[in-house]
């Protein structure tokens, strides 16, 4: 059991019969959804909400029961990984692409439970580049905007096509190298015309689990 494989295992412990739970996205959160199915198959019994058309199709393969956000009351538990943790427990997350989605999910959720290798523990955010999700209208004139915070902007590709979120925008990662106050960047960023959010979870996660390769975790809430 690896680092990413120990917190997913730790975290869908925290899951109880007739919870409703978000699925993250992404190789973390792979594991947490590979590790409910096994409960599942068991006999515990979830509802769950998917971040991602690739963690639907996931969960479904699995047997896990899938449903519209729209459809549940509100969500238990909402497990997911990060690709930055700083000490205060706000995250870099995005690298997935599927940040928008994730963060809705995570603020409609009672407990934000987020699941990382503790590799991805660090003193400051924005080593990592920042993802932001943008219209793909006028996107150049956005990056512009994004350049003028103190970030060098790049448009994210996938296989040498413009790379498409599942809500049809485009990500630009934003490489500031440090991000000292990521309430205020965050809420700058958003300010911007053509933003539709960015990667900051600023003090949604309520407790952080991190794996580590001998299978052991640490936690914290």
């Amino acid at each position: 059991m690896d680092a990413k494989q120990a917190a997913a295992h730790k975290a869908v412990e925290y899951i109880k019969d007739g919870m409703v739970v978000g699925l993250g996205t992404g190789s973390t959160a792979y594991w947490a959804i590979q590790y409910l199915a096994e409960r599942v198959k068991q006999g515990l019994r979830v509802t769950t909400v998917a971040t991602s058309a690739e963690t639907e199709k996931i969960a479904r393969e699995c047997g896990i029961v899938v449903e519209e956000i729209d459809s549940v009351g509100s969500i238990d538990i909402d497990i997911d990984g990060a690709d930055e943790i700083d000490a205060g427990m706000n995250l870099v997350k995005g690298g997935g692409g599927a940040l928008l989605r994730e963060k809705i999910v995570a603020a409609a959720s009672r407990e934000f439970i987020v699941i990382a290798g503790g590799n991805k523990r660090v003193d400051t955010l924005g080593k990592f580049p920042l993802p932001v999700e943008v219209i793909p209208f006028g996107w150049k004139h956005t990056a512009k905007q994004l350049a003028a915070l103190g970030c060098t902007p790049s448009l994210r590709k996938k296989d040498g096509q413009n790379f498409i979120t599942d809500s049809g925008n485009y990500i630009i990662d934003c490489h500031f190298g440090s991000i000292p106050e990521p309430a205020t960047l965050q809420q700058q960023i958003n300010n911007i015309a053509g933003v539709v959010e960015n990667g900051l979870f600023v003090k949604m996660a309520t407790r952080v689990v991190l794996g580590y390769d001998d299978g052991t975790t640490k936690e914290f809430f």
